[in-house]
């Protein structure tokens, strides 16, 4: 019998936190090697009349959201979208964006992941970044996605209405939209094709299927390049490690009932552990396109029992903190949440223990697709991101040299392995080999991990800003800042925020004799950046710290805020 480098016979090698899995949850799992949009052909051919998605009261079941992805995955080759090609999503969650993401799968395409919330420089870099030829969007955010289509010259626009999908199955408003020549209206698309045949395009698993864009303090953001087999990986990984039927068989499809999705399903997060999630486990999507806090307590109050709610720490502060959940008895109406995006504070998940809700917290990145470590149900250590799902791996390596691996206890950077782990980034091979080396990702993250193989976050490496669940990239902001006339110098921190986690403050030196006001350098910010990039706080001064060869020194400036909530 041949032998696996990493086990016995073929045999997975056992690891010290295995033991800390929940009983049903296997240390390995033998992947299917079909294509990502299959996990969402299966359920849909078994339970064709089970409710896929409910949008403001509006319901289509499995086999209805089927004829639609097949009507406009057909309808996309006519238009001459095929394998490889790359393929914008600029929706929040809605209906549309479920059938477009599974619509581009099927035909061999790429999903571009793109947050709504861009503005016309940061969607030009996207499709420019990508030789993106095609962009699904809607009414709602065109000022911004027209002149980034002219100056790109973007072969193919596809425009939406939200609403179009609220009183029907994609009800016609080209008219009312007034699209640019040869743009495309999303529901006449669909309404003109009426082939519902499964395109007979030949995918592997090690075909790309998503790039979802990340960043650091190096430079412009990088793609992600995650590939079928990725998406499929983590999908199982997700499913089988925490559900509320973990204490019965995990089977495909086994009818969970309602999975709130109001993580945007542009963000990894929240197209793993929300969208793709609900296709395996056969749940209804309750699809919020945005989180209002009244609105979203109204909703849960409404399902009368949600079963599973993947949300970031910023929501579930909203929640637990409204007033009407004084008067409601939230476990009942809450089966389990996980928290991702950011640390969960302790005091908040006692809380949400404490009203009978299940809770787990987990890690991942973009690079990782989605969660690639986390709490198990049953045996969750305070203050931890967990241990390694199944077949993930993890070391923790001397930050000096990325080689050697520290003791129990000691801090070091965090690497990870498994079969979620990015192909590389998309068109930037220089990067891809930064990153990843000898079949591990490096991170960025420094930890520590104790005998058991808890692993505890106690510091960035790189200096992201994470505030409400998004990773925020000081160089992005500052590249903004630099542009306005009058400002010499500029940097962007992290400060910590009693709801968001972390909120942006900006440090700027002005021009010798000009003069400026916080506000102006905000709205100046705006037209540059989304709205959750902004910089909340502006403070001028005369320098910024430097060190001895004038590199700037981001981390005394977070210090020094740091000092100021301590007195």
């Amino acid at each position: 019998m041949k032998t696996d480098p990493d086990g016995v016979n073929g045999l997975p090698r056992i690891k010290p936190w295995h033991k800390f899995y929940d009983y049903n949850v296997p240390t390995t799992i033998r992947y299917p090697q079909y294509p990502a949009q299959r996990i969402f052909q299966l359920t849909a051919g078994a339970h064709p009349n089970k409710v896929c998605t409910v949008f403001y009261g509006t319901e289509m079941t499995y086999w209805q959201v089927r004829e639609q992805v097949l009507r406009l995955a057909n309808a996309l080759i006519a238009k001459g979208v095929k394998k490889g090609d790359r393929v914008g999503i600029q929706l929040p969650n809605c209906p549309q964006f479920v059938i477009s993401y599974l619509a581009i799968l099927h035909i061999g395409a790429i999903v571009v992941n793109i947050s709504p919330l861009y503005t016309a420089t940061e969607l030009k870099f996207v499709i420019e970044n990508t030789a993106m030829e095609t962009l699904i969007t809607f009414d709602m955010i065109l000022p911004h996605v027209r002149p980034a289509v002219k100056e790109t010259g973007l072969k193919r626009a596809v425009v939406t209405r939200i609403t179009d999908y609220i009183n029907g199955l994609g009800v016609s408003t080209a008219g009312v939209l007034e699209l640019e020549e040869g743009w495309l209206h999303f529901s006449e698309l669909i309404e003109g094709c009426p082939d519902t045949r499964p395109p007979r395009v030949p995918i592997v698993p090690d075909d790309p299927a998503m790039i979802q864009f990340t960043g650091g303090t190096t430079g412009l953001p990088k793609g992600a390049l995650l590939t079928h087999g990725n998406l499929v990986a983590a999908c199982f990984q997700a499913s089988q490690w925490a559900t509320p039927g973990v204490y019965a068989p995990l089977t495909m499809a086994h009818h969970e009932r309602f999975a709130l999705c109001v993580l945007p399903f542009f963000h990894v997060y929240g197209n793993i552990a929300a969208m793709n999630w609900s296709f395996f486990n056969c749940a209804t999507q309750i699809l919020v396109p945005r989180f209002e806090i009244d609105e979203i307590i109204d909703t849960i109050v409404k399902a009368d029992h949600i079963t599973y709610f993947p949300a970031v720490p910023t929501m579930i502060t909203a929640i637990v903190n409204h007033p009407k959940a004084a008067g409601l008895d939230l476990g009942r109406y809450i089966s389990l949440i996980n928290s991702g995006g950011a640390p969960m504070p302790v005091e908040l998940i006692e809380r949400v223990i404490d009203l009978g809700i299940m809770f787990n917290e987990g890690y991942g990145l973009s690079e990782t697709t989605s969660i690639t470590i986390a709490n198990p149900l049953t045996f969750q250590k305070v203050g931890s991101i967990g241990i390694p799902m199944a077949d993930n791996d993890f070391r923790i390596v001397n930050v000096e040299n990325g080689v050697e691996d520290v003791a129990p206890g000691e801090s070091g950077e965090l690497l990870v392995s498994g079969p979620t782990v990015m192909k590389g980034y998309w068109n930037n091979p220089a990067e891809t080999a930064n990153q990843l080396k000898d079949g591990w990702l490096y991170t960025g993250d420094i930890a520590q991990a104790d005998e058991d193989g808890y692993i505890f976050i106690v510091d960035r490496k790189k200096d992201i800003i994470i505030a409400g669940g998004f990773n925020i990239y000081p160089r992005e902001i500052e590249e903004v800042l630099y542009g306005h006339p009058k400002i010499s110098e500029a940097v962007a921190v992290g400060i910590p925020h009693d709801y968001r986690g972390e909120t942006v403050k900006a440090f700027v030196v002005l021009h010798p004799g000009e003069t400026a006001t916080e506000q102006e350098i905000i709205e100046f910010c705006k037209v540059k950046l989304a709205v959750y990039k902004v910089p909340k706080v502006v403070e001028f001064r005369e320098s910024v710290p430097k060190s001895l060869v004038g590199k700037i020194l981001r981390k005394a400036l977070r210090d020094e805020e740091l000092a100021k909530l301590k007195k």
